[in-house]
């Protein structure tokens, strides 16, 4: 039987880090198994895709996480906001600025005890050369955590908002007003209803692939198996082997 042929664009190579028990977890949930494959396919905007995923314990030597991720077509940092001191994050998002590959961020564990969504925002924009870019907001956090909403299509429930989110309301609308202020910057177009989904996606995907900002994601609660944000992210912001345009990355191999 022949082998079906792959579009390169429509590949994604992901290297996760973060502490070996979260990405593990996160490998098993997004494959939806306890034996992930090599490999997965997933579907978003009409295009089917192929995502390749490999992880590295952020507790790995210096010298062996910067060889890792300058070889890498994309990063995505693992952060846990019950962690009051993320020195390895830090060291991680540096390294990948400075060899220009481009990063996502996932934070976990918002419902333990001493979760804290807006100090992860904060270590992210502590370190030079890309803004954090939350596209999603945790409902609550600790033990009054409920889960997460996203914040880009926010708009078109703008009139019902307050009455669906209640008390979350308001930090979710400040965080959807920050989103769009960060991605129309440098546009001609900054009302938020006249910019359709599409041309966010496609401007936050340019601004990720440059390194200007660093899109924030949410993981649901543990009990749950909703990993589509997750892969419609990296499909849609991370590039693919045919974006990745820095001679290391071959020279390396």
């Amino acid at each position: 039987m022949a082998t079906k042929a792959i579009d390169p664009q429509s590949i994604r190579n992901v290297t996760l880090i973060g502490d070996p028990a979260d990405t593990t977890r996160l490998l098993h949930r997004l494959h939806g198994s306890a034996h992930p494959a090599p490999e997965l396919r997933w579907s978003a905007d009409r295009a089917d895709h192929t995502i390749r995923l490999c992880e590295v314990s952020s507790h790995a030597p210096i010298p062996i996480l910067q060889r890792a991720i300058r070889v890498a077509d994309s990063v995505i940092a693992v952060v846990n906001a019950a962690e009051t001191n993320a020195p390895r994050l830090e060291t991680i998002l540096q390294i990948a600025d400075d060899h220009q590959v481009a990063r996502l961020c996932l934070v976990t564990s918002l419902d333990h005890a001493s979760a804290n969504f807006p100090r992860c925002l904060r270590t992210i924009a502590d370190i030079r050369g890309a803004i954090p870019l939350p596209l999603q907001f945790p409902l609550g956090a600790g033990p009054t955590f409920e889960g997460v909403i996203d914040l880009l299509p926010l708009w078109a429930l703008e009139p019902l908002a307050a009455e669906i989110y209640g008390p979350h309301w308001k930090s979710a609308e400040h965080g959807y007003r920050a989103l769009i202020r960060t991605l129309t910057v440098d546009t001609e177009n900054s009302t938020p209803t006249e910019l359709t989904l599409d041309h966010l996606h496609h401007r936050i995907r340019s601004l990720t692939r440059l390194g200007d900002v660093v899109p924030i994601l949410c993981s649901a609660a543990p009990r749950s198996n909703d990993t589509a944000p997750l892969l419609d992210a990296i499909v849609r912001y991370l590039p693919s082997p045919l974006d990745v345009c820095q001679p290391e990355h071959a020279l390396d191999y």
